[in-house]
Parts: structure tokens; C-alpha cells; sequence
């Protein structure tokens, strides 16, 4: 049977609390805090007043270094706290001149200050392995402040009055201190599985004996399944017993797929494209009016990239739901059409050899299959043709090679006299009318 848990001493939290603000108190009243603070406050000014030429010098040093990503963040990081570092330097030295000509008491007050010193330098260079700036200056305020209450020796009285708030939860007791460590480990775990989760990604990339829709597929994966492994483990570390949580998670797993649906409907898409293999990164593809090639697949979304520089994110649904048009889905050729029309005066056949010939000429053209030329129509002013060729490269453009086709088709016109006739009209009076006073002197056609 479990024992029920037992409340927080808050009577002797509150004395706890208490001796050590009396024991500050005392500290601070005495000459020589005065003396310290004097001290600490003269080589505060001198490091901000030597950082002041050592910064640029080392920054210079810092931009010859080429080619050590890691090495140079170091740098770069133990450059910006360069003021910090030179603060500490000295305080050392401050202190090591005190302790050797006077008590030990009475350079408490830099022997902290050191320490804090110390530890707000390492949290700022430590973070800077988070890429995110916002994020990196959140941890090292956080790693700072703990280390802080550490120094300080308020640590576990700040432990026990968080945990003395406290909100009971049938036989779970859910404190202020198991929520806080909860999101500090959960955050530190989901971090470091999404890092793990990228590197597995890469791995997969990487591995040639795998379709691309399988590596993209492989890897989403893998990256969800590490990050669900380390929440689960991170709470289990702080204590929270997941079976407790299932009533909860049911409830807010319900609200999720009402409110969520449309994601969910492109979660579940992005899976089925991914088996499926309709389309994969590098193919081209036409949605609608919007023709490129895939650059990457995502959880909710396909990244597409048009020939013009812009990048679309189409949701997966509209893979599933809509008319697709993958060029390079089985095959890499493509077949293109160019209609024309030539004069009637034109020899047909001689039509069709020299377009077939100017069409082959053509440097994307596909060799292997040789183009041809049909006679499609007998038109209203001109002999109509289609020409019809191929290219394994749609991802380079179709109209820029449409363009490539017609010029080399003008070419060969103009060089062997065809005509491309302008569309006319013959109209033919039946009865003779009678011209306008004004229009009589003009000459007949």
C-alpha cells in the first residue's frame, strides 16, 4: 500500500531562510565588505577598459580561421565574454594577493564573486553549441542562475519552498519543483534526441542501397521515434509516472483531432506518399499551375521549387486529392509537341525533313529517339504540322527548349525560302456596289 506523501516542513524552511539572511546581513555590515566591493568594482572597470583593445585584435586572429566550424564558434564565443574573462583573471589575482596577506574571511565577498564570474563565463561559451541565439542566452541565464543559488548556498532552500507549492492529484503530488525540472529535463532530452534524429537522418541520406521516398521515410522516422523515446524517458527520470497521464493524454489527444485535422490529414498523407513512391525529391511535378521539381518532403508539407526561384510548400493533402502530373515518375523522357503551319506553296515533304533535321540539331533534344513530323491539317491559310521530339531533362524547363526548337525551325524556313503564311480573308461581291465620291480616284487592287 502506498504511503501517503508527506508535506513540506514550512516552519523549518522559514527559519532556514531566515539564518541565512541573517548571516548575509552580518557579512554586510562588517568594514571590510565595503573594502571587497571597492576592489570588485575597480576591476570591473579595468577589464571593461582592457577588453577595449584586446577584442578587435582577437577578432582579427579569429577571421584568418578557415575551416573549423566548432573551433571558430569557440573562438568567437570566448571573444564576446573576452570583458568577462579578463574580470575573472583579475579577481583571481585579487584574491590570491588577500588571502596570502589576510584572513580568509575577509575576501568571501570576491572568492563569490569569482565563482559567479566563472560560471556565467562557461554557461555563455557552452550554450553557444545552440545555433538559435535566443535559445543559447535563455540556457546560459538558466545554467547561471542554478549554478548562482549552488554558490550561494540557497539551492535547497529554494528547492523546498518550490516543492512546498504543491497541487495533490489523487495519490500523485504535482509541486512547483517537479514541473520545473520536468520541462528542464524534458527540454534537455527532446534537444539532444532531435540533434541524435539528425544525425540518423544524414546516415540515411547517405545510404545509396535505399530508394529516395525509403531514405526520406527511414529518417522521419527514426527522428520521431528518438524524440517520443527521450520524452518518455525524461519523465520518467523526474519521477512522473506515464500511466497517470493516460486519462489526460486521451482527453487532449481527442481536442487535438478535432482542432488538428488538416494537419493530421497531411501527416498521414506525407506517410502514404512516402510508401506509395508517387514522388520523391528531384522529380518534376505539375499541381495545378505550378510546375518544378521537389527539392524535400516534410511532415506536412512538399517542398517545391519553380523554375522562376520560388519556392512552393504544398501541403501533402493536395498530392493525394489532386491531378498530379509527375514527368519523371517511371521514365526520365518526356515527349513535347510544337505545332506550326507553313505556306501552301511549300513542299510538305521537304517540310518535314528539314524540320525533323533543324529539331535534332537542337542540343537538348534527345539522340536516341529521333524526332518526327506529322501533316495534321490543311488549314484555312496554312499547311499545319506538329513536331513532336524528346528530352530527359524536364526539370531544366520546357518552354525555354520549345523556344530553342522554333528559332532552329526559322532558321531552316528562311534559309531554304519556306513561308510562314499571315492568316487572310478573300471576300468576293457577287452584286458591284458603287464606291464613295471620295474613294472613286483610288486604284484597283
Amino acid at each position: 500500500m502506498e504511503q501517503p506523501v508527506e508535506a513540506p516542513d514550512l516552519g523549518g524552511l522559514a527559519n532556514s531562510l531566515l539564518g541565512l539572511l541573517r548571516q548575509g546581513f552580518d557579512q554586510v555590515t562588517e568594514p571590510w565588505f565595503a573594502y571587497q566591493l571597492v576592489i570588485i568594482l575597480i576591476l570591473f572597470a579595468s577589464a571593461k577598459f582592457l577588453s577595449r583593445g584586446v577584442v578587435p585584435r582577437l577578432e582579427d586572429r579569429a577571421r584568418q580561421i578557415h575551416g573549423h566550424r566548432g573551433f571558430m564558434r569557440i573562438a568567437v564565443a570566448l571573444i564576446h565574454q573576452a570583458d568577462w574573462i579578463i574580470f575573472a583573471a583579475l579577481l583571481f589575482l585579487a584574491l590570491s594577493v588577500m588571502r596570502a596577506v589576510t584572513w580568509p574571511s575577509r575576501s568571501w565577498l570576491i572568492a563569490v564573486v569569482l565563482s559567479l564570474s566563472s560560471a556565467w563565463i562557461a554557461a555563455s561559451v557552452l550554450s553557444r553549441v545552440i545555433r538559435n541565439r535566443l535559445a543559447a542566452r535563455i540556457v546560459a541565464w538558466l545554467v547561471w542562475v542554478y549554478a548562482a543559488l549552488v554558490i550561494l548556498g540557497l539551492d535547497q532552500p529554494i528547492a523546498a519552498l518550490l516543492d512546498s507549492l504543491a497541487l495533490p492529484l489523487g495519490d500523485f503530488r504535482l509541486s512547483a519543483l517537479v514541473v520545473l525540472k520536468s520541462l528542464l529535463v524534458l527540454a534537455a532530452a527532446l534537444w539532444i534526441s532531435v540533434l541524435a534524429g539528425n544525425f540518423l537522418d544524414e546516415r540515411v541520406q547517405q545510404t545509396t542501397d535505399l530508394t529516395p521516398s525509403i531514405r526520406v521515410l527511414v529518417g522521419k522516422v527514426a527522428k520521431i521515434g528518438v524524440i517520443l523515446i527521450a520524452g518518455a524517458v525524461a519523465l520518467s527520470t523526474v519521477g512522473i509516472d506515464l500511466t497517470a497521464l493516460t486519462v489526460f493524454s486521451g482527453a487532449i489527444g481527442l481536442g487535438l483531432g478535432f482542432g488538428l485535422q488538416k494537419v493530421v490529414s497531411n501527416f498521414i498523407s506525407g506517410i502514404i506518399i512516402l510508401l506509395d513512391k508517387s514522388i520523391k525529391p528531384g522529380d518534376t511535378i505539375s499541381l495545378g499551375e505550378t510546375f518544378g521539381w521537389i527539392r524535400e518532403l516534410r511532415a506536412r508539407f512538399v517542398s517545391v521549387i519553380t523554375r522562376d526561384g520560388r519556392e512552393y510548400l504544398i501541403p501533402n493533402e493536395d498530392f493525394i486529392t489532386e491531378r498530379v502530373i509527375n514527368w519523371s515518375f517511371s521514365d526520365e523522357l518526356v515527349r513535347l509537341d510544337v505545332e506550326f503551319g507553313v505556306s501552301y506553296d511549300a513542299d510538305p515533304h521537304k517540310v518535314i525533313e528539314l524540320v525533323i533535321e533543324a529539331a535534332a540539331g537542337v542540343g537538348r533534344v534527345e539522340a536516341s529517339r529521333r524526332p518526327v513530323c506529322w501533316l495534321t491539317g490543311f488549314g484555312d491559310s496554312s499547311l499545319d504540322f506538329v513536331l513532336r521530339f524528346w528530352i530527359r531533362d524536364p526539370q531544366q524547363g520546357l518552354t525555354n527548349i520549345r523556344g530553342k526548337v522554333l528559332l532552329a525551325l526559322w532558321d531552316a524556313f528562311k534559309e531554304n525560302g519556306i513561308q510562314i503564311p499571315y492568316p487572310h480573308r478573300e471576300i468576293i461581291m457577287k452584286q458591284p456596289q458603287k464606291l464613295p465620291d471620295g474613294m472613286a480616284g483610288l486604284p484597283a487592287d
